[in-house]
């Protein structure tokens, strides 16, 4: 069978991507006429069909999805290749999912470091809809929050957490102080997605018919740092994401009984995408970054 041409191939592999033929062009610099034209053009030239009218638009046809993951695995090794042996520094495209506690509250925070030192790496970081979603397209790199059970992909763990009950100095003098563990119960409890850590930390300090399930569930832990902040209750924290705020007195750590949360941080990938030049350089980066944030 004839090769399809590389054009053809990267035109599907951006649609597949974005699931639209203009952002594809608009990504490619071509027109959505060229586009429309690479994807009919490939078509031909393998002899089934790979896209399928959707209402008014178009998607893959379930053989096209698996002809576009194939096809994204090829042009990353192409890709690899001619970074593996060309001269010039590392470059590239990079995107990466992380969590959106994650990314606000540590990597965003330093991320300029990373960018400074490859100026040639163009980064797009984007939050997931789940803490361990790992299934979106186009992603080359993700920072997941799970048990590190992700069949078929490259998993490598980037830290683990201990949660540690967090709140405002502002509701600590409200309700007077916290003596014991049970006193928290007198406050609002602020809980991420259920009520796990929260059941699992007040069972560890010996608080005796906690109701755990009392309080406020945030979708995201952005809210919950937001609420916890301006007291309107205590969070379940870890020192990571939360190291500025409780440096800066925006958040106090009443009691030092900690958790280990049964989830970490994870990096997982396709295991394609392993030896990438940008990718390589960021996760060196960033558990570099990482291991100095611990230790100071």
């Amino acid at each position: 069978m004839r090769i399809p041409s590389t054009q053809a191939l990267r035109a599907l592999e951006s649609f597949a991507r974005h699931g639209s033929v203009w952002r594809s062009a608009e990504e490619l610099h071509l027109t959505r006429s060229a586009v429309s034209h690479q994807l009919r053009l490939l078509e031909r030239d393998l002899g089934f069909e790979l896209l399928q009218r959707d209402g008014k638009g178009v998607i893959l046809t379930p053989r096209g999805r698996k002809y576009a993951n194939d096809v994204r695995k090829a042009l990353i090794v192409i890709d690899d290749a001619g970074g593996r042996h060309s001269p010039a520094s590392t470059g590239g495209t990079l995107t990466i999912s992380c969590t959106s506690g994650f990314a606000s509250l540590w990597l965003c925070t330093h991320i300029a470091e990373f960018q400074e030192k490859y100026p040639d790496i163009s980064l797009r970081i984007v939050t997931p809809r789940k803490l361990d979603d790992v299934t979106a397209p186009g992603i080359d790199l993700f920072i997941a929050f799970g048990d590190g059970n992700w069949p078929n992909r490259a998993v490598d763990l980037l830290c683990e957490i201990e949660f540690t009950p967090l709140c405002s100095p502002v509701l600590l003098n409200k309700l007077g102080g916290l003596a014991e563990p049970k006193d928290i119960l007198r406050a609002p409890l602020l809980h991420l997605v259920d009520f796990e850590d929260w059941t699992l930390w007040l069972a560890l300090a010996n608080v005796d018919n906690p109701d755990s399930e009392r309080g406020i569930i945030f979708s995201d832990m952005n809210l919950v740092f937001s609420a916890a902040i301006t007291a309107q209750g205590i969070a379940m924290g870890d020192k990571l994401t939360c190291r500025k705020a409780m440096r800066g007195g925006q958040l106090i750590q009443p009691f030092d009984l900690a958790i280990k949360s049964p989830k970490s941080y994870f990096l997982v990938t396709d295991y394609a995408r392993i030896d990438h030049p940008a990718q390589l350089a960021f996760t060196e980066w960033l558990k570099s970054r990482l291991s100095q944030t611990r230790n100071a």
